[in-house]
Formats: C-alpha cells, structure tokens, sequence
C-alpha cells in the first residue's frame, strides 16, 4: 500500500486534453501517483467530489509596488490576492522604486519575499539605457523569469524608446522578453495636440490604437531582424492582430498576452466607472473588444494575464489626467475568465492552456502548469455550479478595491493547494505565506 502526505479523492481533472476523474497523491510538495487510489492511505485526505480540479493559474504580469509604493499593494498583499483567486504563481514587473534593474535590485526583492509571499513568485529585471550590456547575464539570474522592456511611457529610467536601444535590448539575450508596445514619439505628439482639459473617456484617443499597432510593427520586426523570442503583453487593438497572426504564419517567435479587463470591459463603461478602468493601454470601444475574443477563439493568444497594478482609491479621484492608470486584477484573473468559460466563450481545456499550461511552456518553469505526476502539487479546486458577488471587502490587495465589484460570476474556488499544502480551504485564506521563488529550465 502506498502512503501519501495528501491524498485528494474524488475530483475531475482539467487539462487542456480534456477533463477526468482521479484521485491524486502527494508526497513532499509533488504529485506522485493519480487515478484510482481508494486502497491508498494519506496523512491527510481531502473529498472534493463534484469538484473540478485546475493546475494553479500562473500571472506572468503583476505589479506588486514594492519596493516604494507600499501604500498601493506590497509583495504580501498582492500575493495574499493572487493565492486567493487561485494564481499560485506570479512574475513581478520591474517599474518598482527603484526599478529593479540590476542583480542588487533583484535580490532585495527575492529577500522581501522570504516568509512574506503567500504564492511562489519571480521578478522581472527591467531593461534600461543603463544596463543593456548586463541583460543577456540578468536574464538568466536565479528568481528571474527574464527581461521586461517597456517601449512606451513607464517609470524612472525604464523608457527604452529609440529603436536603436531596442534593437540593443534584443540583441542582448534569448530567453523571450516581455514588452509594453506602444510608440513613445505618437504618445507624445497625442498629449501635446490633445491638450489637459480631457475627461477620462478620452483617454483611448490620448494613447490611440495607432500607437500600440506601430510600436508592436517595429517590435516583430526587430525580432525578425534579431532572432530574438518577444512576447508582446495586454494586446488591445484589433490593429495588432493580423501583425501578429503573421509573425506566427511566419513562423518567427512572437507570443502574445491578453487580459481581462481588455475581454470584459469596453469605453462605455469610463461613464460609470471613470478612473477605475483606466489603464495602459486603454480599454478600448467595443469593436476593439469583440475582436480580441474572436482572436482568443482563433488561438492567436498565447496567455491571460492581469496586469494587476493597484492604486489607492485617492489617488484614482484625482480628475483625468492627474489619475494614474492601472487597476487590481490578480484576485480576478482567474475567477472572471473561468466565468467566461462557463457562459461558453472559451472550452475550460483552453482556459487551462492560457492560463496554466502555456505560461509555464513558454517562460521555462520547472514543474508547473499540469497536474501529472512529477509536478509541483499547485491545485485549485472549484465548484462549477455555484455562483458568487465580487465585493470590494473580498479583495486581498492592499488598494482595497476592484473594478469588478458587483459582478456576480460562475465558478467558485473552494480550496486551493501550493506544492501540497493547502493554503485556501472552503473559499477561505489559510493565512500561510510559503511562497518560495519559481525555478526555471533555461540553461
């Protein structure tokens, strides 16, 4: 007879080949046997019959604020959010205070984390004019998912605008590099021709569907021209796709990120919610909206993603343009796309191939991303049937609000398990932070 640490009894599979029953056993963090498992004996066992069991989600775009910005969201709150919205895994983005753009930088974050983090995590190094003959070495730093380039207007040094730079960045490295697309020269030009006296519905006009569709132009054509993988992240515009559909045609190595906001929201809604749902890159009209599901369902997206970047509720009343862009989203990625997938949008065996098995592909993770025997037990286990209200009081995250608030959704996440141990039980936090950082294939 077999001995377990963790036997999981009685739940349906998901996995993008489909969905079964099976019982998992767990033993030091990882899943060590499946399928029929009723003369197996466990430690602990756990009935989660009429559930369905997912790999924990992956967000490989957060923006956690700390260091300098602790007031917004901080490394335990914001992953505090991610595990209980069923995200066992987070990449952070650079555009900290200071910007993590050298290996000091990273390993005070990696440090931060340590018996903080409630999910397991790595952190972005952010490319800068500062630093591009250091990338090729940062990227492949212990606790790092790779590079971050922001080709449009970020924070500090974090600009790297020029193409010349940008094909330096490129030039500087393999593993796929994460970019925010959007042309600085148009953005520029849009805000002086615009004006200050906007009202945040204009906001998709001051940073324009033109402005992302040439910046991402150039980047597939840098990455033609270098060979370097790019993996252009919270695609918005109905512009981009066919660019984008034609770098795959073609074979060369670009991937691409689509998040929630931009599959649920649309501009209609800055009369309702105004600031809340600014962001950069703009929710945009509903055109734009309905054409990015028609790409989801194509398969042209590789990842959801959030883009999780929380501001304080003061600091979003401030009148348009004085308020900052970006809104929480890590708690919600993963409960507002399996609603869509419920409402029949999307199959589940795709939502687990955006959400869990293609991340962990395409940035390398060791471990995770499946439920099969070898795998790092990350377990979410949901009920399918019941329904459930976003509130602001369920958010984890330090900003205390979301843009989703009132929504009711399908699907709700019932436990939720990291490398074995469970940390949600019946939809609530175990308050148990042993997130550890990712570990990565690259060589």
């Amino acid at each position: 007879m077999q001995e377990f640490d963790l036997v999981i009894r009685g739940g349906q599979i998901v996995s993008s080949s489909g969905i079964s029953q099976a019982d998992i056993g767990i033993r030091d963090g990882r899943i060590v046997a499946m399928g029929s498992l009723e003369s197996s004996s466990g430690k602990a066992s756990v009935d989660v019959t009429g559930c369905h069991i997912f790999p924990g989600a992956i967000d490989t775009q957060v923006h956690f604020r700390e260091p300098g910005l602790e007031h917004k969201e901080d490394i335990s709150t914001g992953t505090h959010a991610a595990i209980c919205g069923g995200v066992t895994t987070i990449f952070e983005m650079p555009n900290t205070q200071p910007t993590t753009t050298s290996q000091e930088a990273l390993a005070d974050k990696l440090a931060r984390s340590t018996a903080r983090a409630y999910c397991d995590f790595a952190y972005f190094v952010g490319a800068a004019s500062t630093n591009l003959e250091h990338l090729a070495e940062f990227e492949m730093l212990p606790g790092s998912p790779g590079i971050k380039m922001f080709a449009g207007s970020s924070t500090g040094d974090l600009l790297v605008e020029g193409e010349g730079d940008q094909r330096k960045v490129m030039q500087n490295g393999t593993r796929p590099m994460s970019i925010h697309s959007e042309d600085e020269a148009r953005l520029r030009h849009l805000k002086e021709s615009l004006g200050e006296n906007l009202h945040v519905r204009q906001h998709p006009d001051v940073r324009d569907a033109e402005a992302a569709r040439l910046c991402t132009e150039r980047m597939i054509r840098l990455c033609e021209e270098t060979g370097r993988p790019i993996h252009i992240l919270h695609i918005s515009t109905k512009e981009e796709l066919p660019l984008l559909a034609d770098a795959k045609k073609r074979g060369l190595p670009v991937t691409c990120e689509v998040t929630p906001h931009h599959l649920t929201l649309n501009s209609d809604q800055y009369e309702t919610l105004g600031t809340l749902i600014q962001m950069n890159p703009p929710v945009r009209s509903e055109d734009h909206r309905l054409a990015l599901w028609n790409a989801v369902k194509e398969g042209l997206f590789d990842v959801f993603g959030s883009d999780h970047a929380p501001h304080t509720l003061e600091e979003k009343a401030k009148p348009y343009p004085n308020s900052p862009s970006g809104m929480p989203g890590v708690q919600t990625l993963f409960p507002v796309m399996l609603d869509w997938s419920l409402k029949g949008e999307l199959p589940l065996t795709q939502l687990v191939k955006m959400l869990m098995e293609r991340p962990a592909e395409l940035f390398g993770i060791a471990g995770k991303g499946h439920i099969q025997v070898g795998y790092d037990a990350d377990l979410v286990v949901v009920d399918l049937e019941r329904k459930w209200t976003v509130t602001n009081e369920a958010m984890k995250s330090k900003c205390g609000w979301t843009p989703y608030a009132g929504r009711e959704l399908k699907g709700a996440i019932e436990h939720v398990f990291l490398r074995g141990e469970q940390v949600v039980q019946g939809g609530i936090s175990l308050e148990r932070p042993i997130g550890q950082p990712v570990k990565f294939t690259w060589k």
